[in-house]
């Protein structure tokens, strides 16, 4: 079967990376970063996330920028100890969504637990149609900490709304690799492999993330990964902080979320991407090839 370079109109030995940033919109400082790394950068596109207080500034500056890859990471989840975010939707209509604050549970496994598919659609088309209301094209929707990936019946939710919407959904192929990796139901994995021949396209890998806690470890494993990159289209996932007193406060996971901006922005990554004759992509190119249903 053709890889995803191909389908797109590349050459099949062609290879195209997405550098993607998570969390943007979580906080100020990860809003500077991502901005930084796009502008500045290797990072081709990122998701914001909607219900958190943030969300308003990067919407403006996707609003002023509309060439930037922007999509939408559907937050069903509020994972910080101190910092947290309630739903889009009002809470009495999304109760299994929040806890006996009115926030979004800290983990998946809440979640899972805990939300109808109703509420999870409710909550998701909330978060698009305030991305939309906002200014923002979005160019693709994918899931915060995986949680629609958690069950069955939350994964017909995201392709359904892909499909409704015409925004194409990061779908990974399930390699051997991520299977191991990644904790998807059985149910998820069937599907997936089910998804390909009605017309969704797939990455043909997932990174999810560096390996190391150092600068130093993270360096040597992104210069690895880009000098042993395969033909088709890879997906990296980064996640993006700038140092400062926020940052420090609100994520325990400051530090390698420090390095991988200082990753993303020096020179040396982008020599290296040239060097290997690497094309950056966002997700707009699939914008037109995905499956889209008329809406009402």
């Amino acid at each position: 079967m053709p890889n995803l370079s191909a389908k797109l109109g590349f050459g099949p030995q062609e290879r195209l990376l997405i550098v993607h940033a998570d969390d943007a919109g979580m906080c100020h400082s990860a809003n500077a970063a991502t901005i930084r790394a796009m502008t500045e950068g290797v990072v081709s596109s990122t998701s914001v996330m909607v219900p958190c207080p943030w969300f308003p500034e990067f919407a403006a500056w996707a609003r002023d920028n509309p060439q930037m890859d922007v999509g939408i990471h559907l937050t069903l989840t509020s994972e910080w100890q101190h910092y947290r975010w309630g739903p889009v939707a009002p809470g009495d209509k999304v109760p299994g969504l929040v806890d006996d604050e009115g926030f979004l549970w800290h983990r998946v496994e809440d979640v899972a637990t805990r939300a109808t598919p109703d509420e999870v659609e409710r909550e998701c088309r909330a978060q698009i149609e305030r991305a939309l209301e906002s200014g923002i094209r979005p160019t693709h929707i994918d899931s915060h900490m995986g949680t629609l990936f958690a069950r069955p019946d939350y994964f017909a939710v995201y392709i359904r709304l892909s499909r409704e919407y015409g925004i194409p959904a990061m779908l990974p192929r399930p390699t051997p690799d991520l299977l191991e990796r990644a904790d998807a139901p059985a149910g998820v994995i069937d599907r997936l492999a089910a998804l390909e021949s009605e017309g969704f396209l797939f990455l043909d890998r997932l990174v999810l993330s560096l390996a190391g806690d150092t600068l130093e470890q993270r360096r040597e494993s992104l210069h690895r990964m880009l000098r042993s990159l395969e033909p088709g289209v890879t997906q990296l996932i980064v996640h993006l902080l700038q140092d400062d007193p926020e940052a420090r406060h609100i994520a325990g996971s400051w530090r390698t979320r420090v390095v991988e901006l200082e990753l993303c922005i020096e020179p040396e990554t982008r020599r290296i991407i040239e060097e290997e004759g690497i094309r950056l992509i966002g997700y707009r190119p699939l914008v037109e090839r995905w499956p889209k249903e008329a809406r009402a």
